[in-house]
């Protein structure tokens, strides 16, 4: 997903921050025409980008996040946007003089890196209303997600330390395990329940091969395992949730319809690619998956020739 290789008449090179970016105007010559910090609000924005000559191009180090507002209103001032990746960046510094690691230094190696290699720039996504939400809520049930996994390892961590038996016999996959848990705690709560069913029972035959810890400790860890249990639900709960408003709303996008054809691809993944990667943005396969990183490539040194 490539910038335009169209030469700007200027390049407008922002190091973007929480509170403030630094930004370093260079013209097609090379020659710096500002650099200063600008805040991250909408006015301050808005005056940088009225000032830039027209055809400027605004290239950014990151555009999610800290980056969004500023491509968001560089975008409203009819600028092109850009991203030079860390990588790249961090690379191409070690071509410039000086060995510092300033905001103001970093402004010019994006500015100067933009106009004088721009292969090494990527166009930042813009593709609607739909796909930015459905983008964000993918994001965010990778966030629910991420926090599951951790619980979940908590918990077996919890289970291990007083009754490895337990730990072995739980499937958290399961939600009958994850009711009974955060309905009773561990081995020895689960076990004075009175609780029926398979996962009971498996959870009192751990219990009556082991020794009880003392009650102040059986029950911190009840509270425990219930709280985990309790969180681990809900996190899986407000992850299917998510996965079914991203795909209402990917219902009407071509790319996603076309992924869920493919054997193996199913709705998660699907949406994942389509949010993930502008694909008519390439102009073949073999671009896709050379920006994927998946292509061979050559590498060769005088009759050595390696792929």
């Amino acid at each position: 997903m490539k910038a335009p290789s169209t030469r700007p008449a200027a390049v407008l090179g922002l190091d973007v921050g929480k509170s403030s970016h630094w930004a370093c105007l260079v013209d097609r010559d090379g020659e710096v025409l500002a650099s200063a910090p600008v805040r991250n609000r909408e006015a301050e924005l808005d005056a940088l980008f009225a000032s830039a000559p027209a055809g400027t191009l605004v290239v950014v180090d990151q555009f999610r996040n800290i980056g969004s507002l500023a491509v968001r209103r560089a975008r409203a001032a009819g600028l092109g946007v850009a991203h030079l990746p860390g990588l790249a960046a961090s690379r191409a510094a070690g071509l410039f003089a000086g060995e510092a690691k300033t905001d103001e230094r970093d402004a010019a190696v994006i500015a100067r890196t933009a106009l004088g290699v721009p292969d090494s720039l990527s166009g930042v996504p813009g593709r609607g209303e739909a796909l930015e939400a459905a983008r964000a809520l993918s994001s965010q049930r990778d966030h629910v997600v991420a926090c599951a996994t951790r619980d979940k390892n908590r918990l077996r961590a919890v289970l291990l330390e007083s009754c490895p038996a337990l730990e072995a016999a739980v499937d958290l996959s399961d939600r009958r395990w994850l009711e009974l848990l955060a309905g009773f705690g561990g081995a020895w709560g689960i076990a004075r329940s009175g609780a029926e069913g398979p996962q009971a029972e498996a959870a009192g035959e751990a219990a009556a091969a082991s020794t009880a810890p003392p009650p102040a400790l059986v029950e911190a860890e009840n509270r425990q395992v219930r709280f985990l249990a309790a969180r681990i639900s809900e996190a899986l709960d407000e992850a299917g949730a998510l996965e079914a408003e991203t795909a209402g709303l990917l219902e009407g996008d071509e790319t996603y319809a076309c992924l869920l054809t493919v054997p193996g691809i199913g709705p998660r993944t699907a949406a994942q690619l389509a949010v993930s990667v502008d694909i008519a943005r390439f102009p073949d396969h073999d671009h896709l998956a050379s920006y994927c990183g998946i292509a061979p490539r050559v590498r060769s040194s005088g009759t050595s020739v390696r792929c």
